[in-house]
Parts: structure tokens; sequence; C-alpha cells
């Protein structure tokens, strides 16, 4: 099966390719940012499925499906756009588009969406029997982590955070009920909670805590795959997995205001520390659907130890997340002792206190060199009971 993608906004369209790859697993997907690449690509090689924007940089992506409907009346092809008056609608609808999307558009609906308007017959069945094969697989293909909301889209406010503010996030999520509530439980957590009074809409509750620590919160929620995995053990491996990450994030949190530096970037590369992990549990549990058969506890052991490094750092190049951050995530597993990076001391001091290894001398080095006072166990005991 191929499919089309034309849309000028390349973050856009790695997430549509992200939920294309979901919903039609085996697709070979082409991407193109202008309109007149998109129209060379079509005549030389007709897609199964296409998906375009309106307002492309050389002209209209009206164009391009004129040039669909003249070669066939079937192939599903849908406009997302971010117009949405009933004259545009209308005019694209009169073309015979198979569906029209806003931006900013919901992946539940559009991966549902694509569900319905592809049939199974047209989905190229890759042959992909082996879970190596499928693990090898993911690593060169879009990945989509299964949480409540999605992990690109929240990474994609993340870039431009500097220009939202609460009123924008709260109109984003209005209809993300998980979303909001976990944003007022936090916002009326006993660290938030100042003047005594319960704070009772989104607005209010991303006021509270502040736009970045309202995204990593998103974000969180976005890896929380857990309650998505159908096979027990592989559910309760993401929970441990999720777990360990946010106690890698507070304590990163926690030793980034000791040395007086900006908490919020270290906490968001604590979250995605487990992704790798938590795309390598994903593809266990599409090869259990598959298959039929559980996964052993050491099946899943070893398939996390020798593919979520890979899975990771193809997920983080999905994801277009900066280098730096990318170099926050990689401290938590190895640190050179060379090394003399403040903020990678830190996300690998986290790791390990996360760990409970904060009497390890690895530990207690870093947090010397980051200038931060160490008591051992039996220092704190003398001192309580003098």
């Amino acid at each position: 099966m191929n499919v089309l993608i034309v849309d000028d906004d390349e973050l856009i369209g790695d997430l549509l390719e992200t939920v294309v790859a979901s919903a039609c697993p085996g697709a070979h997907i082409q991407i193109f940012t202008l309109l007149q690449s998109a129209l060379r690509y079509w005549q030389q090689q007709p897609a199964d499925l296409v998906i375009t924007d309106w307002n492309l940089p050389d002209g209209s992506g009206l164009e391009l499906i004129r040039a669909v409907r003249k070669t066939s009346d079937s192939i599903p092809v849908l406009m997302i756009s971010g117009r949405a008056d009933r004259e545009s609608i209308l005019a694209a609808a009169h073309l015979g588009i198979s569906g029209y999307i806003s931006k900013p558009f919901q992946v539940d609906a559009l991966h549902k969406r694509l569900i319905e308007l592809v049939p199974a017959s047209a989905i190229q069945h890759s042959g992909i029997s082996t879970l190596d094969e499928k693990m090898e697989a993911a690593c060169s293909s879009a990945i989509q982590l299964p949480g409540q909301i999605d992990t690109a889209e929240v990474l994609m406010l993340m870039h431009k955070d500097d220009a939202l503010d609460a009123g924008m996030l709260a109109e984003q999520w209005k209809r993300e009920p998980a979303l909001i509530a976990k944003m007022l439980d936090v916002a009326n957590s006993a660290s938030f909670r100042r003047s005594g009074t319960s704070v009772k809409t989104p607005r209010e509750a991303i006021s509270v805590i502040g736009v970045s620590m309202a995204l990593n919160q998103a974000l969180a929620l976005s890896l929380d795959i857990a309650g998505k995995l159908a096979c027990p053990p592989l559910a309760e491996r993401a929970r441990l997995e999720q777990e360990q990450a946010l106690r890698i994030a507070e304590s990163a949190r926690a030793l980034a205001q000791k040395i007086g530096d900006s908490p919020a970037i270290y906490y968001t590369a604590g979250l995605l520390s487990r992704s790798g992990e938590l795309a390598a549990l994903k593809v266990l549990q599409n090869h259990c659907d598959q298959s039929g058969e559980p996964p052993e506890l050491e099946q899943i052991d070893s398939a996390i130890a020798y593919w979520a490094e890979k899975l990771g750092n193809r997920i983080k190049v999905q994801w277009h997340l900066p280098l730096d951050l990318r170099e926050l995530i990689g401290a938590v597993y190895f640190l050179s002792k060379s090394n003399v990076s403040r903020s990678k001391l830190v996300m690998r001091a986290a790791a390990l206190l996360a760990a409970e290894q904060v009497e390890g001398l690895e530990c207690r080095t870093l947090l010397r060199r980051l200038g931060i006072e160490h008591r051992e166990k039996g220092q704190d005991d003398a001192r309580q009971q003098s």
C-alpha cells in the first residue's frame, strides 16, 4: 500500500506519518512539502491513500485532489486543513474528498477515520513473523505509543512553548478529559495550593502550575501506556518503566533547583528516558496480538535489553528532539568520567538517586561535583540523636 502525504509543516507531516503507520501496518509512506513535487510523484506512482493540506507554498492541495480524481473516484483522499469554514469544506467536498479534518486534529479521531477508509485488503502485510523481525522493522519506521494523548503532539507544543499561555493550552486540551483532570489534580495538590481555595477550571490550573509544567504533565500522560497494553505482564512492565521515568524526572528537577537551573528541560528528559523501553513493549504487544501467545518474563527482559536503545534512538529522531535534550536523556544511562557538563551530571545523578544508589561512590562523586552536600545515613542518624 502506497500513501502520499502533503503538508508544508514538517512536524505535522511526521505526525501524520506516525498515525498512518499505526493504522496501516506495512504501508509505504511518501511525504512532500510542495504541491509540484507531490504532483510529479503522483503521475509516476499513484498512491492508494492521499492526505493533503489545503495551503501549500506553491499552490493549493485542491490541485492534487483534482489530479487524483482524474485517475480514480475510489482512492481515499483526506483534506487536513486549518480552514474550518463552511465554504472551504463544501469546495473540497465538491471535488469528491473522502473526509475533511480541521487542524488541530485529534490523533485518535484521525486514526479511526483511516481505519474506516482503508479496506483491510489494501494493507500490504509484510510477512514479518518473528519478534526480532518486528523489532527490526520498528527501528526503521514510524512508532506511535498508544498513550491517551499523542506524545508527538505534546512535543510539538513544547517546540513553541514561549508563544503559549494558559488560555491557549486550555483551548487546545478542552477535549482531553484525562489531561484536564490531571492538571486540576496537580494544581490543587499541596505543593501548588497557595490561596486555600480550589482550582476549578483548566485555565486556572495551567496558570497555577505554569505552561512548562503543564506541558510536562501532558507529556507524562502521553507516555503512560500501561492501560493500553492488553497483555498483563507487558502492562505491568510499562507501569514500572513509567514509574522509574517519573522518579528520574522528579530527582532531576530537585537537583536542578538546588544548583539554580530552570528545572523544566531536566524534568522533560527524565520523562522521556524510558521511551525506548516503552516502544519495545508496544512492539511486544503487537507480536502478542498476532501470535496469540503472551511473552515470558525472560523474553520481555531480553527484548528490552537488546532493542530499547535502538528504538529509543529511532523515536528521538522521529520526534525531532533537539540535540541538547537527547544528550540529557543519554546521560541517564552513561556518563564518561571526563564529562564537565553540569546538566549531564544532573541527569546521571538523578538516575542513580531514582535507582536508590545514593550511597554509591558514583552518585556521591557526582553530587560533590555539583556542589550538593550529601550526608550518609549514619551521619544523618548521628545528627538526629544529638
